[in-house]
């Protein structure tokens, strides 16, 4: 049964994965003529084209892909419970969990996009790549702010480094809500 839960979580999690790293580009404004961007846009589409018929999108929020993100977050969440023989969970409990979860695979991607992105600012700096512009377009709008606050040391940009020890802490804030619950 153990085998099966992982198998299923890690399936909903690449999905997920791949779901909200299209809604986060979107809310970035990223390049979707990135061939990374269009290779996400070429996996999400089948189920996001016939879902935007029915959610047609609300200013710049893509209701059909918050949508989905939150469904993939709700079926893992509960997928435990469904599986472990204990049946759902209260409704209230469950979207708290879900939303919780959710909120920390974001924060993990952010993450290892400022990790990869910082890296290869260190490997190859200047040197334009698919993955970089990608990384930029996710990376920068969680960096700016930290700049501002936090300038660079000659001509050293530390703002990944305190950008990691901020996602870290609050990756550790939403494990212990989660241990509470």
């Amino acid at each position: 049964m153990a085998a099966l839960l992982f198998l299923l979580d890690s399936l909903l999690g690449v999905a997920q994965f791949v779901f909200l790293v299209r809604l986060l580009l979107q809310w970035a404004r990223g390049d979707f003529r990135n061939p990374l961007a269009q290779a996400i846009v070429q996996i999400t589409n089948p189920m996001l084209v016939p879902l935007r018929r029915a959610l047609p999108a609300i200013g710049r929020i893509d209701t059909a892909s918050v949508v989905i993100v939150f469904v993939l977050a709700l079926v893992r969440a509960a997928l435990p419970s469904l599986l472990g023989g204990t049946g759902l969970l209260p409704p209230l409990l469950w979207a708290e969990i879900a939303a919780l979860q959710l909120l920390r695979s974001l924060l993990w991607i952010s993450f290892f996009s400022i990790f990869l992105y910082a890296m290869l600012s260190l490997i190859a700096p200047g040197v334009p790549s698919p993955m970089n512009s990608l990384l930029s377009s996710l990376c920068e709008p969680v960096l700016r702010p930290i700049r501002r606050l936090v300038p660079p040391l000659a001509n050293l940009d530390l703002s990944p480094l305190w950008a990691g020890i901020i996602i870290q802490a609050l990756l550790i804030l939403i494990q212990s809500m989660l241990n509470r619950l």
